[in-house]
């Protein structure tokens, strides 16, 4: 005999989109109507007491006559759905726009590996959900967390931070993108997003009509005027405050249960119990913190945006909009089967196994030290002595003698000129440049040429040759390929420092050590530091950069164009930045 029982994870039939659409719609004027009740209520309960003063004061008013009750029902009517309408509008066309500003969510980046990832999953995964095509916004966080919106042209949306995609491997980003496309599916995250906006609006308003308490003692002329304002506000914030709680009851009883269908159809689209519970293991017990995002939006995400252990009592249990991290592992882990230590225990193994796999970065000097002991020979001179074309050496303005260059190089760089000592390596002849023919020749066509104000050709602003575009952990950069300086753009830095999958040699661990001692326990050192820098030219620009220390707290001295926006890390810079963030203590930022 079958059980009558339901099961939580019973497939359901799909739903076309067009039908969702409709049944959103019939959402809105539910939601409508229900918040024209509320105001009507307000509205009605602050005319019946005002009634009930004037009959206190003028003893010829009846207050409670039909008549006057039929007028004050027909003008609390009125204004509640002028109000009721401007609030949902509010909520409606401002709400999803809000949170994706107030998140700083962006579109993917299509040079960025990581984001390439992100968009080509959630387009198989909508395809096997049959929804049109999702938009995919990244939260600039190394929180690890998700959620879904529809915005105000009805278009669906999904938003993942950075810390998940460099967290997660591809089939817990599919899990992720399968239950966030549930909760687009199922009409959930319409919904949610309208209800939680509307709850946001309540909460700003009781934010500000909170009485605050003065720090100082005001003046005989203003008793007057902040008795006058702090006397009506108590009344105002207790009324948004009821009204907040009301709200958010509202998107708790939406988003729990909804919650565990959205985790049912997920695994019937990813067809991955294992990789969903992953993913939901991953995201409770590492920080999906967002910032100081407001609560009212929690029931939006695929676990609450806090970090730290569950509290179970009765304000949470009775706020709580998601269900406890174990009743959904316990749904999720019958279906594989495995248990929840087992689940654990892979968690942790295949994080060694990652760990393990990271590529080992080490410094040019180790790697020239070790082909030299390999080959037996120079290690960097004499290669670059064979290359072709590279037969130009030059006397610096520190009297030393740099290179060899090729003759582009050669006129390319920026201390250049025709006075300068130069020695063709091929010809064995040391002299001025201006006294070799070849060097006249093409300096004077490119000083008849109009100098373009972004260089084509970037060249390393220290050892000035030309930098090489590469890859590094998913994001484009220039580097270049005798000293291993990398130029980044600003906005790929913060990208860089949430992904781990480069680990570091002890050399370079080394100089991250000493740097932690000498610097960052005494910032005033790295102001002197900085001081002594020579300047550098920006390889995009051609203009000089700033040095600066990257933040206040990791005092590494880098070089800032503020034309370009990019970032000079010299040798070793940026794996020495990425060592100390990694491995910086617990609540540190």
């Amino acid at each position: 005999m079958k059980s009558s029982k339901a099961s939580p994870f019973r497939s359901q039939p799909p739903v076309d989109f067009y039908e969702l659409a409709r049944q959103q719609r019939l959402k809105s004027i539910a939601l409508f109507i229900l918040i024209v009740l509320f105001y009507l209520f307000c509205f009605f309960l602050v005319g019946v007491l005002i009634l009930g003063i004037f009959g206190l004061f003028f003893a010829s008013f009846i207050p409670f006559s039909s008549s006057s009750m039929s007028k004050l029902l027909l003008v609390a009517s009125l204004l509640a759905i002028l109000v009721g309408f401007f609030h949902f509008l509010e909520a409606r066309r401002l709400g999803p726009a809000y949170i994706i500003r107030r998140l700083e969510a962006y579109p993917p980046d299509p040079q960025d590996l990581y984001h390439k990832r992100l968009v080509n999953t959630l387009e198989e995964m909508a395809i096997a959900a049959g929804l049109p095509r999702v938009k995919a916004y990244i939260i600039p966080t190394s929180a690890i967390n998700s959620l879904a919106l529809v915005e105000a042209d009805n278009s669906p949306a999904i938003m993942v931070s950075e810390g998940l995609l460099a967290d997660f491997t591809r089939d817990e980003l599919q899990a992720v993108l399968a239950h966030e496309l549930a909760h687009l599916a199922n009409g959930d995250s319409f919904t949610l997003t309208l209800v939680c906006s509307l709850a946001d609006i309540f909460e700003r308003l009781r934010e500000l009509s909170e009485p605050q308490p003065s720090s100082q003692l005001p003046s005989w002329g203003e008793i007057h005027r902040q008795t006058e304002i702090q006397s009506g506000q108590p009344l105002f914030f207790l009324a948004f405050t009821l009204t907040s709680i009301i709200m958010a009851l509202l998107s708790t009883l939406i988003s729990r249960e909804k919650e565990l269908q959205a985790d049912a159809k997920a695994v019937e689209i990813c067809r991955s119990p294992r990789a969903l519970a992953r993913a939901i293991y991953k995201a409770y017990t590492k920080n999906s913190l967002i910032g100081d995002f407001n609560p009212t939006y929690s029931a939006l995400f695929i676990v609450p945006p806090y970090s730290g252990k569950e509290v179970d009592n009765f304000l949470t249990r009775l706020f709580r909009t998601h269900p406890p991290l174990i009743r959904r592992l316990r749904i999720l882990c019958a279906m594989i089967p495995i248990s929840i230590e087992d689940l654990h225990l892979e968690i942790r193994e295949m994080e060694n196994q990652r760990e393990k796999a990271r590529l080992e970065i080490h410094s040019p000097a180790e790697r020239h030290k070790r082909k030299a002991e390999d080959e037996h020979e120079p290690p960097l001179l004499s290669s670059l002595e064979k290359e072709e074309g590279k037969n130009w050496l030059v006397r610096s303005p520190q009297k030393k003698w740099e290179g060899p260059y090729t003759l582009d190089e050669l006129l390319r760089l920026p201390f250049f000129s025709p006075r300068l000592w130069t020695k063709n390596l091929q010809e064995k002849v040391e002299a001025r440049a201006e006294e070799f023919p070849q060097i006249k020749t093409k300096w004077s066509l490119l000083q008849q040429k109009k100098h373009p104000s972004i260089i084509s050709d970037p060249q390393c602003p220290r050892c000035h040759v030309f930098l090489q575009s590469s890859f590094y952990e998913g994001l484009p950069l220039h580097v270049c390929p005798r000293c291993q300086g990398k130029l980044v753009d600003s906005a790929y830095v913060n990208r860089l420092l949430v992904r781990r999958e480069v680990t570091f040699s002890p050399a370079i661990i080394d100089k991250a050590q000493k740097i932690k001692e000498e610097f960052m326990a005494h910032p005033f050192r790295s102001r002197k530091l900085i001081q002594n820098s020579p300047p550098l030219n920006c390889p995009t620009y051609g203009r000089q950069m700033l040095p600066r220390p990257f933040t206040y707290y990791y005092v590494i001295p880098v070089d800032k164009c503020l034309l370009c926006q990019k970032i000079w890390f010299d040798t070793d810079e940026l794996e020495i930045l990425q060592y100390l963030i990694e491995t910086r203590p617990s609540g540190e930022t």
